[in-house]
């Protein structure tokens, strides 16, 4: 699975971007609008003799935009639930039903997504592009505390002598992590330039880095109210939940083999082939 998302972000995202780049001038008029039809993805297919590039285009966000929100709310309800489950929020959060899954934590999550929805139509959009620029934060944010996540992670594993227990290894670690925090922090602290020019905006800028603090102040209150401490490396609990624990490493991978292979193993012919490219594509 893990291996696989290289070549996805490959196929999808870099290689269409150079197809695009190769083919669209960067002084295509109207480019920098937000117009559907002078989106270079419209463009492409325009340049290529298609009449309803606009509506393609339309019908491939709206699936995007469907796709994003049911992968968001869920997985904003299993963090949610996860926080109740370790007492690291309200334990009603954690509550499940008859089918296990967690309804308070849907719920929850569906609410504040309809407020958002809502928060468009307030001040002409511009408690919307509050949020979205709160959102924008929280995203570095998390891509930053996975870099220093697998930057602890690693040296844990290196520490305790695991490390031939890994099914993948990260060629780029450890510069991949410290390029990704070190990108993402700057991305944090120049995504508000909107704000200072031409003058100065003190609700932008609010709207901009209001969160840092806010992280900071939650990380440092969480570190005193709850007198935690700063695991070592060595010390770290990674035996713990292992999928692994006991194996040998021939056995570890017959393991992720099979686990690949099972839930399409009652599937034979066209049908499971087709099942399993396309769990190989989205999976």
């Amino acid at each position: 699975m893990v291996r696989n998302v290289f070549w996805r972000i490959l196929i999808f995202y870099i290689l269409s971007i150079l197809i695009i780049g190769l083919n669209v001038p960067y002084n295509y008029d109207g480019l920098a609008s937000k117009d559907s039809s002078t989106s270079p993805f419209t463009i492409v297919f325009a340049m290529a003799g298609s009449k309803v590039a606009g509506s393609f285009i339309n019908a491939v966000v709206m699936t995007s935009v469907i796709s994003a929100g049911n992968h968001a709310l869920f997985a904003g309800s299993r963090l949610m639930y996860s926080l109740g489950a370790n007492a690291y929020a309200p334990k009603f959060f954690a509550k499940l039903n008859r089918n296990q899954v967690p309804w308070v934590a849907v719920l929850l999550t569906a609410s504040i997504s309809g407020l958002c929805f809502g928060a468009s139509y307030i001040g002409a959009g511009q408690l919307w592009s509050w949020l979205q620029s709160l959102i924008s934060v929280s995203n570095f944010a998390s891509w930053i505390g996975i870099g220093l996540a697998s930057l602890r992670f690693r040296s844990g594993i290196k520490a305790q002598g695991l490390e031939h227990l890994l099914p993948f290894k990260n060629w780029t670690y450890p510069y991949g992590p410290i390029f990704s925090v070190v990108l993402s922090s700057f991305l944090v602290l120049v995504q508000g330039w909107s704000c200072f020019s031409p003058k100065f905006k003190v609700v932008d800028f609010i709207s901009f880095y209001i969160e840092l603090p806010i992280m900071l102040v939650m990380f440092v209150g969480w570190k005193l109210l709850k007198k935690t401490k700063w695991v070592k490396p060595e010390e770290m609990d990674l035996a713990t939940d292992r999928f692994d624990q006991g194996m040998t490493s021939d056995e570890r991978e017959e393991a992720l083999e099979a686990a690949k292979l099972s839930a399409w193993s009652s599937e034979k012919g066209f049908v499971g082939k087709t099942k399993c490219i396309a769990q190989w594509l989205f999976a």
